[in-house]
């Protein structure tokens, strides 16, 4: 009989004992049920499996948990046959019907074929995310009569396959100026306009790295367009308050900045003449070492020569296989019994708070560049889909408000991370056919961290709290929702998951209150300036270190909706609203008694005429 209640769309495939557990393997998780405790794992959360001391099975996963001494088996022998089992099951999926998400999605659709806007509540985004890109250009006030047009150039994806259908430049740029353009960008991702400071005007945009090669290409589209963007600021200026000075929005927390951190903006010191175009800073993420190297690879970075009225500036942040060793070597540390006299020299050699310190250095610096001085900036790293999307999205929510409420949030994911490619098939390592472990780094999660640390430093500013964003960790790499799937929008279109598929976002709305943060205090304009130096930085405990972390409100629960009636093998005849509290893989080690059953009503009250909600474990 299997030991859990089984998830509509799911299927036990394998079913046996060990000496002190039964032990599950469906198409969705492992499940583990103990004497007195319970473990439910993904099985897309699962980096490898490994057998240790002859009759254990040792797990390591992805968002950095490590589950030592899994089960006790009697012998050798079938301690590696459930070792082949789960190997075969956590490997990469064949096609992208395999993973789970679309299984969950189909028994959706069948619970709710009479209720379509039920169905729709439970497995769609809202408009907010839906129609993005529209309602975020109003909302920032771009003049598109006379500064900036919209382009159709990539309709269809047919200019460049990981950029959005829709892209913003200066009304003067023609399509074939465009397509001069992507012939010099990496991946043909040419320089586009993502967000404007309402206050004075500012844009961010964001590219690839230049191919300026050894040979030292030119070319005089691209750089038309980049000074292009700082000329289209001038003519579409910010709204002036009161007193003829234009706000800059900057808040009485500058002191709390690094007093060492040269933001190095040489050229400006403020809004001076809206008819004079700002110098441009390009920020390259790399350091410049980085990006000369990348000249024998074709790539390379901008010259100031040949961009008259702009600056470069380049970060240092690490590649994508230095932040994966980095990341490696956190979970290592954070698996391991501390010792507390070695504990901080230990994560110290770890590096993962240095690069976390970098990253919030070089959001402030395009912050500061916006927001104090007016400058418009363009972000690029090399191929433009890990770094700088971490800089962007980062820089967007020290600006602006919006994006620290939990529809601004959804937004802010959807447009700078989905739309605009970054390769989460790759990088969370669910991508179908793909056995290059070198692709395989956790960006976003590195990114999710830095959110974490300014919700630490700035409490009351985000209307959302920790655990939203440990259960959008655990989401990026669950595979039960297809909103993380695959590598770019083209693919994600081509493959229909956004209609084949429920949205995290029907779990993280902004009507769970298991989500919201208390102390959140609305109608804020302040832009944040947080202290980025390492010391001020801190372990995100609840995602490292879940075993000694309180766990925040709602983390090991997930709404999981089962049509009324529905009865498992397990609890058959049992009223589903008063389950017994599954215990997670983060709550193994903390001993606590989970045998008396827990009422669970939903979040949303609407939601109880249509269906019963059962929380299991971390999902």
């Amino acid at each position: 009989q299997v030991p859990f209640t089984v998830l509509q769309g799911e299927g036990v495939e394998y079913l046996g004992h060990a000496n002190d557990a039964v032990i599950a393997i469906s198409n969705y998780r492992l499940h583990i049920k103990f004497k007195d405790s319970v473990i439910n794992v993904p099985l897309r959360m699962m980096e490898s499996v490994e057998c240790r001391d002859m009759f254990q099975l040792h797990i390591v996963c992805k968002d950095s948990k490590v589950i030592r001494y899994l089960c006790h088996f009697s012998t050798f022998k079938q301690c590696q046959e459930w070792l082949k089992r789960l190997n075969r099951a956590i490997a990469r999926p064949a096609k992208p019907e395999d993973l789970f998400a679309f299984a969950y999605h189909a028994w959706c659709l069948g619970v709710c074929v009479d209720e379509e806007d039920q169905h729709a509540h439970l497995c769609r985004p809202g408009d907010h995310v839906r129609y993005r890109f529209e309602m975020e250009l109003v909302r920032m006030g771009f003049d598109l009569q006379n500064v900036w047009r919209v382009s159709d150039i990539n309709n269809n994806y047919k200019l460049c396959s990981s950029y959005p259908q829709k892209l913003l430049v200066p009304v003067w740029i023609t399509d074939k100026e465009l397509e001069n353009v992507a012939s010099f960008r990496s991946w043909k991702r040419i320089p586009v306009v993502v967000y404007r400071h309402v206050r004075n005007g500012a844009v961010i945009a964001r590219c690839s790295q230049p191919e300026i090669s050894w040979w030292g290409w030119r070319n005089a589209d691209d750089e038309y367009l980049v000074t292009s963007i700082a000329k289209a600021c001038a003519l579409n200026p910010g709204v002036k308050v009161p007193g003829g000075m234009q706000h800059n929005g900057s808040s009485d927390g500058s002191e709390a900045c690094d007093a060492d951190f040269d933001s190095s903006l040489t050229a400006c010191s403020g809004v001076e003449n809206a008819g004079t175009p700002q110098k441009l800073l390009i920020l390259d993420a790399r350091s410049y070492t980085a990006a000369v190297a990348n000249r024998a690879k074709g790539g390379g970075c901008e010259c100031e020569e040949y961009y008259p009225n702009c600056e470069v500036v380049f970060m240092g942040m690490a590649n994508i296989h230095s932040i994966r060793n980095s990341f490696q070597y956190l979970r290592a540390v954070c698996s391991q019994v501390p010792d507390p006299s070695n504990w901080l020299s230990a994560l110290e050699s770890t590096k993962w708070l240095q690069h976390l310190s970098v990253m919030l250095k070089a959001a402030v610096l395009v912050s500061s560049a916006v927001d104090r001085e007016g400058r418009p900036v363009l972000v690029h790293c090399s191929d433009g889909w890990d770094r700088t999307p971490q800089i962007v999205a980062l820089a967007k929510i020290l600006l602006d408000p919006y994006y620290r409420t939990m529809e601004g949030f959804q937004v802010l994911v959807e447009s700078d991370w989905l739309d605009f490619g970054h390769k989460f098939g790759d990088r969370c390592g669910h991508q179908e056919k793909v056995e290059d472990q070198n692709e395989q780094c956790p960006v976003f999660l590195q990114w999710l961290d830095a959110v974490h640390q300014l919700l630490k430093q700035f409490p009351c500013l985000f209307e959302f709290n920790e655990a939203f964003l440990v259960k959008l960790v655990q989401h990026t790499y669950s595979c039960l929702y297809g909103t993380f799937l695959g590598n770019s929008p083209c693919e994600r279109e081509m493959h229909n998951i956004y209609k084949r598929t429920c949205s995290v976002w029907s779990l993280l709305r902004a009507g769970n209150k298991n989500f919201h943060n208390l102390l959140y205090m609305p109608g804020s304009e302040q832009v944040l300036h947080p202290v980025c130096h390492v010391r001020a930085l801190h372990v995100w405990t609840a995602v490292y270190l879940p075993a000694s972390s309180p766990h925040p409100l709602g983390q090991d629960d997930m709404d999981i909706y089962l049509p009324p009636g529905s009865q498992s093998q397990e609890f058959s005849g049992r009223c589903l609203d008063r389950l017994p509290k599954t215990r997670s893989m983060d709550d193994l080690l903390s001993a606590c008694d989970s045998s008396s059953p827990l009422t669970r009503t939903s979040s949303d009250p609407n939601l109880n005429n249509h269906c019963q909600e059962v929380r299991v474990g971390l999902e």
